[in-house]
Parts: C-alpha cells; sequence; structure tokens
C-alpha cells in the first residue's frame, strides 16, 4: 500500500480516534457534525446523521457519517472498523436506523460480504477525507489493495424499510 507521510490533520485526525475509538474532544465534534448534518445544511447530500437505538440503553445514538454511491446504490462505511459503537448498534437492531439530512429517511441497513466491498471502499475514500486516515489505502490504488483490507471495514447498503 503505498501512502505518503501523514499530514498534520491525518495526524490529529489519528489521535481523536486512537485505539480505534473516539476520544473526548472526537465525541464532541462528532455530535456538533451530527447536528448539521440532520438539518441538512451547509453539507452536500452525502453528509447524513444516522440514528440508531443504543444495544444497552435503547437510547437513540446519533453520529455524523458519510455515503458513499456505487452502482445506483449507497452505503455506509465504519472506518474504524468492526468494534466501532454504531455497527454493534445496527446489528442489535437488525439494521433497522434512521438517516437524517434535512429530511428523515427510516432505512433498513444490509451488511455487504466482505468479497463485495472493494469498490465501495475506493469509492468511500474518494469522497470521504477522513476515512483517508483510518482506511490506509490510497483512493487511486488498484482494487486488489482494497480486497487485502475489506474484511476490517464493515460495509453496510442503505435500503429503504419494507413499512411505508
Amino acid at each position: 500500500m503505498s501512502r505518503s507521510r501523514p499530514t498534520r490533520t491525518h495526524r490529529f485526525d489519528h489521535w481523536l480516534y486512537r485505539g480505534g475509538r473516539p476520544n473526548r474532544l472526537a465525541r464532541a465534534i462528532n455530535r456538533a457534525w451530527a447536528t448539521v448534518f440532520a438539518a441538512g445544511i451547509l453539507q452536500p447530500d452525502r453528509m447524513v446523521t444516522l440514528e440508531v437505538p443504543g444495544r444497552r440503553t435503547g437510547r437513540t445514538i446519533s453520529f455524523p457519517l458519510v455515503i458513499a454511491d456505487h452502482e445506483g446504490e449507497r452505503y455506509l462505511v465504519a472506518m474504524l472498523g468492526p468494534d466501532t459503537n454504531w455497527v454493534h448498534n445496527v446489528r442489535a437492531a437488525g439494521g433497522r436506523a434512521v438517516l437524517r439530512h434535512g429530511r428523515t429517511e427510516s432505512v433498513r441497513l444490509e451488511e455487504v460480504d466482505p468479497g463485495d466491498r472493494a469498490p465501495i471502499l475506493r469509492r468511500y475514500l474518494e469522497l470521504s477525507p477522513g476515512g483517508r486516515t483510518h482506511i490506509r489505502v490510497d483512493p487511486q490504488a488498484p482494487l486488489d489493495e482494497f480486497e487485502r483490507i475489506a474484511a476490517q471495514y464493515p460495509v453496510f447498503r442503505i435500503a429503504p424499510t419494507d413499512n411505508r
């Protein structure tokens, strides 16, 4: 994997999520961005707030995420890997979640098989500068580099809910 020396911004981003979990400052920043993304202002449509019930408390947990589009579908990527809280919460909720970006969209998140994740991960890195800090593959790298790391990063396809 060819990566140049990390920039100061990338080192700071990495520090915010040291150990694969957000520190106190990162949690505060995430809350602020979740509010902005949910309101649908100042950001492109690909910036959303994911709302999912907490697996222990049942309280709604909100988290800002970037939607990656690929072949007419939309996807969410866990840039911090499989131990991300929102991933555990989505799995516990059976994939039921809400996306907010100026409007509310009830969705079902379907986990993508690791063998199908590589092109989605590449597209995600094209769209998400923050993701590049954590997924250490050049966005222009060949797909085989993404295939090698695909199992480390859960990807969920966004599907409409059946109960409309």
